[in-house]
């Protein structure tokens, strides 16, 4: 009897809260806000301080360089997160600390020891907070502290372990670039349409090279794949919205009719081997501009970030025709034709109908 009252309390005490353990608002919530505090802090300052560089300003690679401080991208990484979790103001500015002990300590892996910790430092804060009269005080010591501590704990061995699967996947695109072409191609790019971030999983097993091109590769036969296809139904806004945007926005439909999907999955399949056999796409840019596809060409900005850093460090002698060739077949033409040719005998054999694209 005893027992189940405290249990009757515990979970009054978390609704009360608003703690909620679920697959979803860690693995989908948190980690889709986490790829906004990436795009805000990395990819942007990645940008900035590109066409900076390109355009002889040194005061936009001074703005990029510290928008892309490893201290700054973990700081913006824990509040999206804690924002994510719903976290009182209090836990939610604590955060910023927390965010960056996990992001420094981890590596390679920083994000995704960002991601473990902060959630687990703005539980406890939210546990926590405004339960005495000191809680000025009271909530922003315990989020730090249980957050630096796991951080010191923690983020080295997730940060060497991301490291480590990322560059095994690395080396396997290396040793067998058709097959983990298509792997990675497929992989990438359905996460990208899935409510999780494939931003952030690139980021946080650091996937450049050829695997990062494949990355690329998946990401864009989704995103252009859903755009181009879906055109009859959603017109020039569905196009920029999906083609520059994201592809994400077609899950409804997918839940509705699961064989949409097979268009552009079956591209990314052809476009990743492609990428790696033929065209040796690869992305020495950002990692995080690996899951980024064509959403405002961070993907594109990252493989000529990696052309143009390959150049400045002797590896690269220029970047040549067959490079903007690969570029265009590989982001845009093939995923098009690709995922329209296939989306056309589906639509032929009565797999997919009219309207089943059609954006709310």
């Amino acid at each position: 009897m005893n027992t189940e009252r405290k249990k009757g309390t515990l979970r009054t005490f978390l609704a009360r809260k608003n703690i909620v353990f679920s697959v979803k608002r860690y693995g989908i919530d948190a980690l889709g806000a986490m790829a906004q505090g990436l795009f805000a802090s990395l990819l942007i300052g990645t940008i900035v301080s590109t066409l900076g560089g390109q355009i002889g300003s040194d005061f936009l690679v001074t703005v990029g360089n510290y928008t892309k401080a490893a201290y700054v991208v973990g700081g913006a990484m824990a509040v999206s997160i804690g924002f994510a979790l719903q976290a009182p103001p209090l836990v939610l500015f604590s955060l910023v600390s927390v965010g960056a002990a996990a992001n420094e300590l981890g590596g390679s892996g920083g994000p995704l020891a960002v991601l473990a910790i902060t959630v687990i430092a703005a539980e406890c804060g939210k546990a926590v907070s405004k339960e005495t009269p000191v809680d000025i005080l009271v909530t922003p010591l315990v989020t730090i502290l249980i957050g630096v501590l796991l951080a010191t704990w923690w983020a080295p061995s997730i940060g060497a372990a991301a490291g480590a699967v990322g560059g095994l996947i690395m080396w396997a695109t290396e040793l067998h670039p058709f097959f983990m072409g298509i792997l990675v191609s497929v992989i990438v790019g359905i996460a990208l349409t899935l409510p999780i971030s494939s931003a952030a999983i690139c980021h946080g097993l650091g996937l450049v090279g050829l695997a990062g091109g494949a990355a690329v590769a998946g990401c864009c036969a989704q995103m252009i794949g859903f755009a181009v296809m879906s055109f009859r139904e959603n017109k020039w806004g569905g196009l920029v919205s999906q083609g520059l945007g994201t592809s994400m926005l077609q899950m409804g439909n997918i839940v509705k009719n699961p064989r949409i999907w097979i268009p552009p999955t079956l591209a990314s399949a052809i476009t990743g081997p492609i990428a790696t056999c033929i065209f040796r796409l690869q992305m020495n840019g950002a990692a995080i501009s690996s899951g980024m596809g064509t959403c405002g060409l961070v993907g594109q900005i990252g493989v000529y970030t990696g052309w143009i850093n390959d150049i400045a460090a002797g590896t690269k002698i220029s970047v040549t025709a067959f490079d903007w060739l690969g570029l265009a077949l590989i982001c845009f033409v093939l995923p098009a034709l690709l995922s329209v040719l296939f989306c056309e005998l589906l639509r032929k054999a009565g797999w997919i109908k009219d309207g089943d694209l059609t954006l709310s």
